[in-house]
């Protein structure tokens, strides 16, 4: 796949969490000087352990979050320098699919009512006749049989409720959309047709996805390009295959041999995995902050941040990379 032109991109973000709610000392460094590109009609798939600062990434990228450094440019405009008039018009060019369908429904709304918000509230739709008309047509889009149109959340399974989710993020026709780990919370007959959904939409409304996950055999269908993040920073990107066939940084190695294997033939197969705790995000180690958990880490390592290596079509934030 040929990358043209790039959509969003950030520039030395950084976000971090006051412990005390206000400005101090003691900060959780969610994400910590991230530099990430995402091309126009890609899927990017964001990886890691839960806590490494996927989410918040995500969230930080389409203003849900203020970053606390760095920038967010947006087709080329910096978005997290706008005050919110300005950015209002940025906004319905941005959307988000949650992880928990249970969760990001309003109970008291039915169907009609949550699906039409964002287009009554950017005047896509001014007449009653006019929001019925393209709620349904949304509902059709993402497999919700119209005659549903009344119900409430509790009246669907999870996932109906996900597309009814879908159905929200796509009403505006947005050009990038976070799917936070839209498939985690279904049972694995229903992943497969969200993920084919994605897909279809994605080639019929040319969308961009950051796709987040921790499910790298999900990651594998879905993603063109592949970031692999640990305790907020960027430890490897490229693309898909040849990240799965090749893994250059050392954690990218030790989650890929993490997937389970269905074929009883490698049940005693030896692996190598990875051993540990995961370092806290109010105090991460100098240097590589994955030295700590790394078979392979060196004097340097302890030291000195790695800066990004290009290797291939890979980028790899690693002293030694495994090449």
């Amino acid at each position: 796949m040929e990358y043209k032109k790039v959509l969003i991109e950030a520039k030395h973000l950084v976000k971090e969490f006051p412990l005390d709610g206000k400005k101090g000392k003691s900060v959780v460094h969610a994400v910590s000087d991230v530099n990430l590109e995402i091309y126009e009609g890609e899927t990017l798939a964001l990886v890691g352990e839960s806590g490494c600062g996927k989410s918040t990434l995500g969230r930080v990228l389409i203003r849900l979050l203020d970053p606390t450094a760095g920038e967010v440019d947006f087709e080329g405009v910096n978005i997290a320098g706008l005050k919110e008039k300005e950015f209002a018009r940025y906004r319905k060019q941005m959307q988000i699919i949650f992880q928990d369908p249970y969760a990001s429904l309003n109970p008291r709304m039915n169907v009609k009512e949550i699906i039409a918000e964002p287009l009554v509230t950017h005047g896509l739709a001014k007449t009653k006749q006019e929001v019925e008309e393209q709620v349904r047509e949304l509902m059709k889009e993402v497999g919700i049989p119209a005659e549903f149109i009344n119900r409430y959340p509790h009246q669907f399974s999870g996932g109906q409720r996900q597309r009814i989710g879908i159905a929200r993020a796509i009403a505006l026709h947005p050009k990038l959309i976070i799917c936070d780990e839209p498939v985690s919370a279904l049972d694995v007959s229903i992943q497969s047709q969200v993920l084919n959904l994605l897909k279809d939409l994605q080639a019929q409304y040319q969308l961009t996805y950051l796709f987040i996950s921790h499910d790298l055999s999900v990651v594998k269908f879905i993603a063109d390009r592949v970031c692999v993040m640990f305790l907020g920073m960027i430890c490897e990107v490229g693309d898909t295959d040849s990240l799965y066939e090749k893994p250059l940084h050392p954690y990218t190695k030790f989650l890929l041999n993490a997937i389970p294997k269905a074929d009883p033939k490698f049940r005693k197969e030896e692996k190598e995995l990875l051993t540990g705790e995961i370092p806290s995000p109010v105090n991460p180690p100098s240097g590589c902050r994955f030295h700590t958990r790394c078979p392979y880490a060196k004097e340097i390592c302890r030291e000195k941040a790695p800066e990004g290596k290009k290797v291939g079509d890979r980028q790899v934030f690693c002293h030694f990379p495994l090449i």
